[in-house]
């Protein structure tokens, strides 16, 4: 077993030690079970995120399909104004080629000023298409407001819309939205922990108190007891050099180890509005009998017309209602579970009764409802 406390002083060392562990690491990848997870692929590191940006700009260039509204008015004004043309107030500069829009991107961790990244252009107005259009210089902020990247360039736009005089239109797909393809340029680094932080802290995707005691152990047999320790059912908290060099090839060792991940709660997944029902591989039944059947009642309106006899004085004709009701009773299907039935057992059941999903979903509640559905029944 590997002790690494010693990686944190003698550079040179820690270097031999992460080459040797990293090929350790990479022949034990083939022994493990299939079922085994890279921690890359399960965890995050905490501090390692994107961040979203926001900005409010105009397009220009369209084909008379831009804004009639106020707001974009105003920001043409402002713009003229800033590049020294003074527009009259009270005057109407009757807008057909510009539209204002909104802009939104991801700044990636570790992005560096220079790089560049994709920004999408939605119009906020009535613009009825952003087709060949191009986007005049606009900042996009982060939440606190500061200018982390400059957008500009000509959009993108997979859909387009066209009409006829006679007012017959036809739209494809969604022209009033639009990307500019490495359309900013960052201009601010995100201040991030990942440098300045004693330890590395890795978050797991989903919540699982055995998959963070597996993590924990998988990282201490390979680096030495100690250097992982479990926050809790998400957090694993990992010592690490404080060296940023060392720290990156610290890092990507850790990712590359392969963890079997605890087996999920056993839960039954039900989406009420599209009928979608999901049975978990650790769904068990208690002993239970069912039967479920179908009662249809059907109502149908008939009419009739009664009209007087011929040559009758003072006949009048009317409708007589005249109101069929069916009732129409299924054949219910009684099926008996046995103790510890599993899911292939459920599924055989259910599809020999013919329920479907609607029926399927009454009868998990009831089995619920009974005590009989070892599972989190959730609805969606």
């Amino acid at each position: 077993m590997m002790n690494f406390h010693k990686l944190f002083s003698v550079n040179t060392r820690a270097v031999l030690l992460l080459s040797v562990l990293a090929l350790s690491v990479l022949s034990t990848t083939y022994s493990l079970p299939v079922k085994a997870e890279r921690l890359k692929d399960i965890t995050s590191v905490a501090g390692v995120r994107s961040n979203p940006l926001v900005g409010y700009g105009l397009v220009v260039g369209l084909s008379g399909t831009g804004d009639k509204t106020p707001f974009t008015n105003q920001t043409f004004i402002n713009m003229m104004h800033k590049l020294g043309i003074t527009i009259p107030a009270g005057i109407d500069p009757k807008l057909k080629n510009i539209a204002a829009v909104s802009l939104h991107a991801k700044l990636p961790a570790f992005a560096k000023p220079g790089q560049t990244i994709d920004v999408t252009v939605s119009s906020i107005g009535n613009a009825k298409s952003l087709r060949g259009g191009s986007l005049l210089l606009t900042p996009l902020k982060g939440v606190d407001g500061k200018v982390y990247a400059l957008s500009q360039g000509n959009l993108i736009v997979g859909g387009f819309d066209a009409g006829g005089a006679d007012g017959s239109r036809i739209t494809v797909n969604i022209p009033s939205t639009g990307r500019i393809p490495n359309g900013a340029m960052v201009e601010r680094v995100v201040p991030t922990p990942f440098y300045t932080s004693e330890n590395i802290i890795f978050n797991l995707d989903r919540s699982d108190f055995t998959t963070a005691k597996r993590v924990t152990d998988q990282i201490n047999s390979y680096l030495g007891p100690g250097i992982a320790q479990a926050m809790d059912s998400t957090s694993i908290k990992v010592s690490a050099p404080k060296d940023p060099n060392q720290r990156v090839m610290f890092l990507s060792v850790l990712e590359n180890l392969t963890v079997n991940p605890g087996e999920p709660a056993a839960r039954v997944i039900i989406n009420s509005r599209t009928g979608t029902i999901v049975i978990g591989q650790h769904v068990k039944v208690a002993p239970a009998a069912i039967t479920h059947g179908s009662l249809t009642v059907t109502i149908t309106e008939q009419p009739e017309v009664n009209q007087p006899e011929a040559f009758s004085e003072g006949g009048i004709t009317a409708i007589v209602p005249r109101t069929n009701i069916q009732v129409e009773q299924g054949d219910g299907h009684m099926f008996l579970f046995g103790p510890g039935v599993s899911l292939s057992t459920i599924v055989q059941a259910v599809n020999q009764v013919g329920a479907s999903p609607s029926d399927l979903m009454a009868i998990l509640e009831a089995l619920k409802q009974a005590g009989a559905l070892k599972a989190d029944l959730i609805v969606i």
